[in-house]
């Protein structure tokens, strides 16, 4: 299991190096568990890049959900995901429910479909990234499913806000139709790249929500034991992603530096209070 805990480890620095920073804030015999379940996380949300079309991502997505109800066996013990995380569902009596309920949200990542509501597009952040932090926390030994709710919302708007411009080239809106006709923003005009009074309203109505839920968690956070602690330090990069959001065009955001990311997830670690501050 080393080799697939190692693995894991790489994995997640390449994939997603907010998350594997926040693992080295974790008791050592916890890493290995958020390595493998942050691995899994990076391999199905980025099932849309590698399989380019939806039926192989529905193959790949299946693949897991059958990993998770105890089929392929033999292929799971392969992989070295998929046998790192089985390991740590068995150890830290991780509800496989939850982590299928992540892959089914997921689903929506394969296809080029509209969100109808802005509530749809909370339950996709929640569906995604609160239950992601929540099966964090349980691995670490807390219980915190209500603090993760609306601090993984806030989380996972603002990576779907950072990443708008990456799905509007390949024609993906995250962008709900009720936000986007209240403002007159016309789908084409956001794949052709165009920049408009309405899709900036439209995006910082979003941005506003986001504060929102940040605001929300905050008090949830600041009850959290300290164990739970390194499930939640991404978000404290919610903050000051949406402050430079708040700047930059839509098409060309600029993003935070790798050391200032480093930087602010450190200090978070130090004061648990800046988290959602």
């Amino acid at each position: 299991m080393q080799d697939a805990s190692a693995y894991c480890a790489e994995l997640v620095r390449e994939g997603d190096r907010d998350r594997y920073l926040t693992t080295l804030f974790a008791p050592p015999d916890r890493r290995e568990a958020l390595a493998a379940l942050y691995a899994f996380n990076v391999e199905i949300s980025r099932v849309r890049e590698l399989a380019r079309e939806p039926l192989p991502g529905e193959i790949r997505l299946q693949w897991w959900l059958d990993v998770l109800d105890g089929e392929r066996a033999e292929e799971a013990n392969a992989n070295p995901v998929a046998a790192a995380l089985l390991t740590a569902i068995e150890r830290h009596r991780l509800p496989a429910s939850k982590l299928a309920d992540i892959i089914e949200a997921r689903r929506f990542d394969l296809y080029d479909e509209e969100l109808p509501h802005l509530a749809d597009l909370e339950i996709y952040a929640s569906g995604t990234s609160s239950a992601l932090i929540a099966l964090a926390a349980q691995i670490l030994g807390v219980d915190a499913a209500a603090a993760a709710e609306p601090a993984g919302i806030a989380y996972g708007l603002t990576g779907l806000l950072r990443a708008f411009a990456v799905h509007a080239a390949r024609r993906q809106l995250y962008l709900p139709a009720d936000i986007r006709e209240r403002h007159g923003v016309q789908a084409y005009d956001i794949f052709a790249g165009r920049t408009s009074p309405g899709l900036n309203a439209a995006l910082a109505d979003l941005r506003g929500l986001a504060r929102r839920h940040l605001a929300a968690a905050r008090e949830n956070l600041l009850r959290l034991p300290a164990e739970a602690l390194p499930a939640f330090l991404p978000v404290a990069l919610v903050r000051p992603a949406l402050d430079r959001l708040d700047r930059t065009d839509a098409f060309a955001p600029v993003e935070l530096s790798p050391w200032r990311r480093q930087w602010l997830i450190w200090r978070a670690a130090r004061n648990p209070a800046r988290i959602a501050a």
